[in-house]
């Protein structure tokens, strides 16, 4: 699993380095789509086959499922780093999670995550400030 954060820069062609400890996860190629909080998702294929069969399973007679699906395929993007180890984060995406000249990458179960820095900076600062609740974390320590 990929874990870890680090910041990166955002080329003038949308183009995000990815830091070397997450190379091997996605060397196969991604999936970038709207994530949660303003960020973007990046799942490697093989875990975005499992994503999609979750996503299949929603029922179609819900309007809340409908629109979170609406809200994760129609941003969903396929991409592959290039010969420099870039990923080209399309506009539209960018826009989104609001990336511009910064980007932090963080590593999460499953995905990557890009994240406008000042975003980050806030969630990371909501989590200190307002802990998840105990009983969430009970099996976490042993």
């Amino acid at each position: 699993m990929p874990f870890g954060e680090y910041p990166y820069a955002v080329d003038d062609k949308g183009r995000v380095v990815m830091p070397p400890a997450f190379r091997e996860f996605v060397e196969d190629g991604v999936i970038l789509t709207r994530g949660m909080e303003g960020c973007l998702y990046l799942f490697p294929l093989s875990g975005w086959k499992r994503v999609e069969e979750q996503l299949e399973g929603l029922p179609l007679t819900d309007a809340h499922s409908r629109a979170f699906v609406r809200f994760f395929y129609s941003g969903a993007s396929k991409a592959r780093l290039d010969a420099q180890s870039r990923l080209m984060v399309p506009q539209p995406l960018r826009s989104f999670a609001a990336l511009e000249s910064e980007v932090v990458v963080a590593g999460a179960p499953g995905r990557l995550e890009l994240w406008n820095p000042q975003r980050w900076d806030a969630v990371i600062q909501a989590v200190q400030d307002n802990p998840p609740h105990p009983e969430l974390l009970i099996n976490f320590v042993a």
